[in-house]
């Protein structure tokens, strides 16, 4: 198992080649998590814009000079893909990624811009996994796991060392939890340096296989569903992170899809951080309250901040609509002169903002003598859109809310 002085020696090794990132003292999110001190540890800003580096550099430093020569291969979607690459890249040798076809450009691109070569193959995940043990055997390369391996678990350890130097007297920390790689570590260098602190894990509800695995008490597949923190999707946590777990981490808490979207977009609107749905999830869980407790001095691993540019404007709409600020009505109005200032008029006096307007005259629902409206609006919140709905129902309007 993975000791303490392992993970003091892995940040030995990271000086110099990783960023010591802020642990940052955040007045609004204390202020949302009902009077906890929260500090965000901020590793979306990490090198490869995530922690992951941090147990690559650690895992291929820790091989032979023969295994060097012959290079690494590994398996990733994301920002393991862009740790191995960079962490190879530092060091000089043959590196190689195996992606999902359907992986995001930007993240092919930076992998093949850190030094890699990129070979795409299959639909998912595990396609590219089983591609590349193949290639493993034909190259003779090390494979390079992207949690479930001593060496990593000590790199990314490193991060609860600096959370210990910077606030000694932190209370709880709450890290994301996706094949148990990073929360192994964190919970390692924090209870054997003070047992007296909490660790919590936080999973996405869409998939719960560490906290499904310490019920049976054992690693174990669970089913996903599709999810914005793909960075911890994993449905089967790994052998070694699970052992560390089980010993050392308080509890894992689970949030959903909604809450990870509000999330995100509080930190990019008040944080200026831009966060992905996997890194996002600790904080979430302080936000929603999954955790019982007040007034305490609290880390929020912030792991990860690698999020497809095409994918920042749904990111934005979905947080809106989550929040209650962003609604899109129908409505079906009697053509006549002034009906439609009417209903305008009605909405502008409370306040909501009228981003587009549509009127249809024909289709399968719309009679002769009527028109079919469609508004996207700007609002305050959930209750403002029940207040709009409710105004335009007492008007005589049957209202269609397409959210």
């Amino acid at each position: 198992m993975v000791t303490l002085d392992d993970i003091m020696a892995a940040q030995e090794k990271l000086k110099g080649v990783v960023h010591t990132m802020p642990l940052d003292f955040s007045q609004t999110f204390s202020d949302l998590s009902h009077h906890n001190q929260v500090y965000l540890k901020l590793e979306n800003l990490q090198k490869t814009g995530s922690f992951k580096v941090r147990g690559s550099y650690n895992k291929l430093t820790s091989l032979s000079k023969e295994e060097l020569a012959k290079g690494v291969i590994a398996a990733s979607a994301g920002n393991h893909a862009q740790g191995v690459a960079y962490s190879s890249s530092m060091l000089g040798i043959p590196c190689t990624i195996v992606m999902p076809k359907g992986a995001p450009l930007s993240k092919i691109s930076a992998t093949r811009q850190y030094g890699a070569e990129v070979v795409l193959e299959g639909n998912v995940f595990d396609d590219a996994l089983a591609h590349a043990l193949q290639l493993k055997e034909e190259m003779g390369a090390t494979f390079v796991h992207a949690f479930d391996d001593e060496a990593i678990i000590a790199g990314q350890g490193t991060v609860g060392l600096e959370i210990l130097e910077q606030l000694p007297d932190v209370e709880a920390i709450l890290c994301p939890v996706g094949g148990g790689g990073l929360i192994a570590g964190v919970a390692m260098a924090v209870k054997e340096t003070n047992p007296n602190i909490h660790v919590y894990g936080v999973q996405t509800l869409a998939c719960p296989s560490m906290k499904q695995s310490l019920l049976e008490n054992k690693p174990v597949m669970v089913d996903s569903t599709p999810t914005m923190a793909d960075g911890i999707a994993v449905k089967k946590p790994g052998e070694h992170p699970f052992e560390i777990v089980k010993k050392y981490v308080d509890d894992i808490f689970c949030v959903d899809e909604m809450e990870i979207a509000r999330t995100m977009l509080l930190l990019l609107e008040r944080n200026k951080l831009l966060v992905e749905g996997s890194g996002a999830v600790s904080l979430a869980s302080l936000l929603y309250q999954k955790v019982n407790f007040k007034e305490k001095k609290v880390a929020a691993v912030i792991s990860g901040g690698n999020v497809d540019v095409s994918f920042i404007s749904r990111i934005i709409e979905r947080g809106m609509v989550e929040s209650g600020r962003y609604a899109n009505f129908s409505m079906i109005l009697k053509d006549k002169p002034g009906e439609l200032q009417r209903v305008l008029s009605a909405i502008t006096e409370l306040d909501a903002n009228i981003l587009s307007v549509d009127l249809q005259h024909a289709g399968e629902d719309i009679y002769p003598g009527y028109a079919q409206l469609e508004l996207s609006l700007e609002t305050k919140n959930q209750d403002h859109i029940q207040t709009v709905c409710n105004v335009l129902k007492n008007k005589g309007y049957a209202v269609k809310d397409n959210f």
